[in-house]
């Protein structure tokens, strides 16, 4: 049965996509698709409307994720045309927060790798108050970057006071220009532990390069989904013209 007669069956959809008429039945279930009339025998009916819907939930995922794309796609179809954009803004404000995240911390790493070395070669890891005066701030800041898991500072065996190393000094130096960005703990602990994890700040920055080449892929998704929404919203809920 062809988009021109007006009638399609799961299989027809399904195929489209290379998807499973099962799956197009769970999207229907989701409340992705609007929920399809059915023939006398009780198979169900799909229509162009339908298969706008799920070219817009498959193109709406790579950019927003399939949560927030099946909210949209249920707005949509309870012609909430509100919470359809509310959902799509709120998404473009994470794909930006993202955005600022990695250019503050590109900036803060070339700070570090301008800068010299955290410590001398053969100097002493330093203390607590070493390095909140060096940072210029509080002793308590320290400690509670360290609940947070930004820093990892050695113990003295004997006393047991903090010590921060070559390492724990250049994470205080990250941990201080992305706080100056606005950056939650939260959001820098993650960015501290890959730069661990790399290895130093050079390895890192190959990170940041994959970062930004995800989220230039995660844009231009969006703008793709945004496409079809728009096709969608035209069918399911077409506004009025100026005057009407």
């Amino acid at each position: 049965m062809g988009m021109s007669q007006g009638r399609l069956r799961p299989a027809d959809l399904a195929r489209e996509h290379g998807l499973s008429t099962q799956a197009v039945r769970n999207y229907e279930e989701d409340g992705i698709l609007p929920p399809a009339p059915r023939s006398p025998h009780g198979y169900r009916q799909y229509t162009r409307v339908h298969a706008q819907a799920l070219r817009t939930f498959l193109a709406l995922r790579p950019g927003h994720g399939h949560t927030t794309a099946g909210a949209i796609m249920r707005s949509a179809n309870a012609a909430d045309r509100e919470a359809v954009f509310r959902l799509v803004d709120e998404s473009h404000a994470r794909s930006l927060r993202d955005r600022v995240t990695l250019d503050e911390v590109g900036r803060a790493l070339g700070e570090i790798t301008a800068a010299p070395a955290p410590l001398p070669a053969g100097e002493r890891p330093m203390s607590i108050g070493a390095l909140a005066r060096r940072l210029d701030v509080h002793p308590a800041t320290l400690r509670t970057w360290e609940r947070a898991g930004i820093l990892s500072p050695e113990r003295d065996p004997v006393s047991g006071y903090r010590r921060y190393g070559a390492e724990s000094v250049r994470d205080a130096h990250l941990a201080q220009q992305l706080r100056r960005g606005g950056h939650p703990l939260s959001r820098i602990a993650p960015v501290v532990d890959q730069l661990r994890s790399a290895g130093g700040a050079a390895p890192l920055e190959e990170t940041l390069r994959g970062w930004r080449a995800g989220l230039s892929r995660r844009s231009r998704s969006m703008l793709t989904g945004a496409v079809q929404l728009a096709r969608y919203l035209d069918l399911v809920d077409p506004e009025e013209p100026d005057g009407a």
